[in-house]
């Protein structure tokens, strides 16, 4: 289902860890890193590749790209070249409807592997926009095919993105065709609260990093009815809300209102 409601997701991940940056010339936002000495390694990367191989997959993922706040790691349109895993920050990923309004497709965050809209045409077809300053690993996509046809347990892996992002697609399909707003809310903060879990932070607060506003089109939504429904779930003890601070104060009544009946 789609990433925000995909309950059954997660991962296991260590706390992030500094690493020396080396700033290439000519360009300060790109930095020298190795896979091999990256606590995320296991979020992004397949499980089990050998020392030989770790070192081969360093030459896959040769550089960290930092992202400003509000800025774009790549435009609908773009040529596509590379894949980008998620190291610090977050991101979302949207398209512009005819009359320009700003559809959100997504929210992505440390250890997810973004770009891959790109690769049925050579060039991107929706915006990743940094939602805070954020820092990413370049993966040239045909350096990835390259080393995929020489360890299948890499392709594999890249096959298993590929395989979330259609079962994200039909994820987006039930969300907005068979869930009231209470379900849809109550799918996204669970799932949300479960991904950052899995990542080393709370199981019961958390800070919004998208808006209402970004929540509302993801979901389907009117900001009004974001709003009210934050507000409802407040009233009935069920979350306490402070700006974008989340507590989820009953947590077992958030799954009653999103519960296993409502994926069909």
């Amino acid at each position: 289902m789609l990433d925000a409601i995909t309950l059954t997701e997660a991962y296991n991940v260590s706390s992030l860890s500094d690493q020396a940056w080396i700033s290439p010339p000519m360009n300060p936002e790109l930095f020298k890193v190795a896979c091999s000495n990256c606590n995320l390694r296991e979020l992004c990367m397949p499980v089990g590749l050998q020392q030989a191989e770790m070192v081969k997959l360093d030459s896959v993922v040769s550089t960290r790209k930092r992202i400003k706040e509000g800025s774009h790691l790549f435009s609908h349109g773009d040529p596509f070249t590379t894949l980008y895993a998620i190291r610090t920050g977050y991101f979302k990923t949207s398209v512009l409807s005819e009359d320009g309004r700003e559809q959100v497709t997504g929210f992505q965050m440390a250890g997810e592997i973004i770009g891959m809209d790109g690769i049925v045409s050579d060039q991107h077809h929706c915006n990743a926009i940094a939602l805070e300053d954020a820092e990413v690993c370049v993966m040239p996509f045909e350096n990835v095919e390259e080393l995929s046809r020489e360890f299948p347990v890499l392709q594999r892996h890249v096959h298993k993105i590929m395989s979330r992002e259609i079962v994200r697609e039909n994820g987006v399909m039930m969300l907005l065709g068979n869930m009231r707003a209470e379900e849809r809310l109550a799918a996204f903060l669970l799932n949300l609260v479960q991904r950052l879990h899995a990542r080393g932070f709370s199981q019961t607060e958390f800070v919004l990093r998208m808006t209402r506003e970004e929540i509302g089109s993801y979901l389907g939504m009117k900001l009004e009815t974001v709003s009210r429904t934050f507000s409802k779930f407040s009233e009935e003890g069920i979350i306490e809300v402070k700006q974008r601070n989340v507590k989820i104060l009953n947590p077992d009544a958030l799954k009653n209102i999103f519960t296993p009946q409502s994926c069909g």
